[in-house]
């Protein structure tokens, strides 16, 4: 499970989208679930980048969902009586969701937050399915979630910043993986575009 954190417009969901696409080309079935854009915009927003996921949703091959964040008690419930049991069913792969600080938003008592996070990671874990979680960062300090317990949960973290030059004023994005349980990562800050294609990063390249 990897916590794919960032201020808006720096890709998230586009990255969760490319994700499930690569795995909707490798045969897998996915699933994708939205707490913030409804389905027709996450459909529209997959086509910018010429992704069509009305295929592949037809053929059952990929499961897209809205969760309404407002209705807190609700869409946890749903989640825990609903979600392991549809993931296998549904035989997915690959899961997202986009995203979970919208969820934790809804529950002012921290504990509450940290038990409905940790229990939606070990509901996620036991589907056996690889999942992505989208999550904002705090405006006073970006190497951390709004909330600041996602990162805790996940056994992978990527961060997704917006960096700009002091001195010429160029905006450029830039990832970097914080934490990867279990195996061996470059600690490097790397460059990626956004482009038409979707998300893709300059692995030979250096930041400003």
């Amino acid at each position: 499970m990897v916590l794919l954190m960032g201020s808006f417009g720096t890709g998230k969901t586009t990255l969760g989208l490319q994700f499930l696409m690569e795995g909707l080309n490798e045969g897998e079935h996915c699933i994708f679930i939205s707490l913030e854009e409804d389905k027709d915009s996450v459909v529209k927003n997959a086509a910018s980048f010429g992704w069509d996921l009305k295929k592949p949703i037809t053929k059952k091959e990929l499961g897209l969902f809205k969760l309404e964040p407002s209705d807190a008690k609700t869409t946890i419930n749903r989640i825990k009586s609903e979600l392991p049991k549809f993931v296998k069913s549904f035989g997915a792969k690959r899961v997202v969701i986009d995203s979970v600080s919208l969820l934790n938003m809804m529950f002012s008592d921290e504990s509450e937050r940290r038990s409905n996070l940790f229990n939606l990671c070990q509901l996620l874990r036991t589907t056996g399915a690889t999942s992505i979680l989208t999550a904002e960062v705090k405006d006073e300090n970006p190497r951390s979630s709004r909330d600041g317990l996602a990162e805790y949960t996940a056994d992978g973290v990527l961060l997704l910043q917006s960096d700009e030059n002091r001195d010429s004023g160029e905006v450029q994005l830039t990832v970097r993986v914080l934490k990867m349980r279990r195996t061996t990562h470059s600690r490097r800050v790397k460059p990626y575009s956004i482009t038409d294609d979707g998300i893709v990063v300059h692995a030979g390249a250096e930041i400003f």
